[in-house]
């Protein structure tokens, strides 16, 4: 589910490991699953793709256009 995609992704960067293809993966099926995450599971994603400097432009180009429509969703902590 969306969280324990998340969270993977969240773990890894936490620890400093940079997994290209567990990144690609993980960007495969956010991409078909996107509308399912939450404000924190995108927020968390996005930080672990910047922290490990893995790109993902198809990705990070569908997530910018999420939060307008979410943004009421999101805490101060999300959009920072």
């Amino acid at each position: 589910n969306s969280q324990n995609i998340a969270n993977t992704i969240w773990a890894y960067a936490t620890i400093g490991h940079s997994s290209p293809q567990l990144f690609d993966k993980a960007a495969e099926i956010t991409l078909r699953r996107l509308d399912e995450f939450n404000s924190q599971e995108i927020a968390n994603m996005v930080w672990a793709y910047a922290t490990v400097g893995h790109s993902s432009p198809q990705l990070f180009d569908k997530i910018t256009n999420i939060p307008l429509p979410r943004l009421h969703k999101f805490n101060s902590q999300e959009i920072a």
